[in-house]
């Protein structure tokens, strides 16, 4: 039986402009999952990476604020010096808890609440990072059955995460950066297409 997706997890350090560009620019306005990501970030950071990939890429792109309802068809960008977190309930929190794996946001973080909740349903993407934050996460959604993609560490800025992530864990798809968002169609495809085919706005 095809598993059903329910969400996409990314997380990204040195080069994540680059490469959020790429990947959320490859991805149509109707991509039928939420995508949830944490792209180290100084602290005093101005929130305007957000609005740059928006007004770039096809789909809605935002930064995530407290209890934001986890929509399909949106990424949530996680903000400066907060740790993002999913919920139960269908929705996001923020932490400002301490740093894990030398990060505030951590992508081990995200990695390791969204599998809690998403299990099976839960794709993880590591991409382009000169460290190992998101390996012990990206090991965490392949216990609980999810779907594990790292970018070629051969064609990333930085190389080191996606190798920590490869060393951490059996991961199903090693892929240049230029596949990952066809990759995700893919494997988004085994749920119905949102019913629009533009950035639904609530602000």
């Amino acid at each position: 039986m095809a598993r059903t997706f329910q969400a996409v997890v990314v997380g990204v350090s040195t080069g994540g402009v680059h490469a959020l560009q790429k990947l959320l620019g490859g991805l149509p306005a109707a991509f039928p999952l939420p995508i949830l990501i944490v792209q180290h970030i100084g602290a005093d950071a101005d929130g305007g990476l957000a609005k740059l990939l928006d007004e770039r890429c096809p789909l809605r792109v935002k930064e995530a604020d407290e209890q934001d309802e986890i929509l399909p068809g949106t990424a949530y960008l996680a903000p400066p010096n907060y740790h993002l977190l999913v919920e139960r309930e269908g929705f996001l929190s923020l932490s400002a808890d301490p740093y894990v794996s030398f990060a505030r946001p951590s992508v081990d973080v995200l990695f390791e609440s969204a599998a809690a909740v998403f299990g099976p349903g839960l794709i993880g993407v590591v991409l382009t990072g000169a460290n190992f934050d998101g390996s012990r996460g990206l090991k965490t959604i392949k216990n609980k059955g999810g779907v594990a993609i790292v970018q070629d560490p051969a064609d990333a800025e930085a190389p080191q995460m996606p190798q920590a992530a490869i060393a951490a864990t059996g991961v199903d798809y090693v892929v240049a950066l230029d596949g990952i968002a066809t990759l995700l169609q893919k494997l988004a495809a085994r749920r119905n297409t949102i019913p629009h085919d533009e950035k639904g706005r609530d602000d």
